[in-house]
């Protein structure tokens, strides 16, 4: 007999493909758009060179390109997939960058283009802690009123000494706030965080997964660390390879079902892992496919008897 587990599917964790299907009723694709922004941690105002192990070239699609407009780039994303299935509807994921900074009024105009198709239901903004004043989120809070409205956010770790050797631009305590002033507005949220950076453990690993787990947050996006072509990180690697801990795929799914065993079981789990295309990649580079690693932390959730929350002190 299969085992129904808190989230009311017999999965043993809180995927998101199951929250997904179930708050659409339908097919629902987020189409990623560029629309040429950046961050400050790239124009000066709170460093320069951004972070030391991005490259968005890494995660935009082919039809993701800033030199068209966010309407063009609408019309080629559904293009691209509305032939495997007509009746799909989109989500306009604001992905490269920072999403929401810039001038209120510029945003409006980005976000009411996107929504102006009539096959785009709603917004998935992807932005920082530290760009998200309360303007920015009345402008968020007013458009979730009339459509599907969620933020992505970059906190990657919350190691003090880990944000500041990639150079990420933001503490701690910025993410944990704009956590808390989000969820404050009624709005959804998914967190990103990398597991692997520079310096960090595994007891490190397990602590933020207990950390998220006290925080009012929707869903994350796990991140193991990769290394992509043209970043800092990359340049640090080749001259110290030894001060990096580059997962094994077996090695990071033991780590993720462990991670799993400490989450607030109310959190949904959008992914596990981060893909680029394999001529940007410097490491690792399993040669898997998302969801055949899914399949093998799905496998090892079994082979252990385990679960999302198992471990949590109730």
């Amino acid at each position: 007999m299969e085992r129904e587990f808190p989230w009311g599917s017999d999965k043993r964790y809180n995927d998101y493909s199951t929250y997904f299907r179930r708050r659409f009723e339908g097919r629902v694709q987020k189409i990623s758009l560029d629309a040429g922004f950046t961050c400050p941690n790239r124009d000066g105002s709170r460093g320069i060179g951004g972070c030391t192990y991005c490259n968005n070239r890494s995660f935009n699609p082919d039809y993701c390109r800033m030199e068209e407009n966010i309407a063009a780039q609408i019309v080629k994303g559904i293009s691209f997939f509305s032939s495997k299935y007509p009746e799909m509807r989109y989500l306009a994921y604001f992905q490269a960058y920072s999403n929401t900074y810039a001038r209120v009024e510029v945003l409006r105009k980005f976000y009411e283009e996107a929504l102006s198709h009539p096959e785009v239901i709603g917004l998935v903004i992807a932005t920082r802690p530290d760009c998200l004043n309360d303007e920015v989120l009345d402008l968020l809070s007013e458009f979730a009123e009339r459509c599907y409205v969620s933020i992505e956010l970059g906190v990657e770790s919350f190691r003090e000494e880990t944000l500041l050797q990639i150079n990420r631009g933001h503490t701690a305590q910025e993410s944990i706030g704009a956590i808390h002033r989000i969820a404050s507005r009624k709005i959804d949220n998914c967190v990103h965080l990398i597991l692997g950076l520079p310096g960090e453990k595994d007891a490190d690993f397990i602590e933020q997964a207990k950390i998220i787990s006290e925080l009012p947050v929707q869903s994350i996006k796990l991140h193991q660390l990769q290394l992509h072509k043209g970043t800092k990180m990359a340049i640090d690697y080749y001259f110290n390879p030894l001060g990096f801990n580059l997962f094994g795929v077996d090695q990071y799914a033991d780590l993720v079902v462990r991670y799993l065993e400490h989450l607030s079981p109310e959190i949904i789990v959008q992914r596990f892992v981060s893909s680029a295309p394999s001529g940007l990649v410097v490491g690792p580079n399993w040669g898997l496919k998302n969801y055949e690693f899914v399949a093998k932390v799905e496998k090892l959730l079994e082979v252990r008897d385990t679960w999302q929350g198992r471990l949590i002190e109730m």
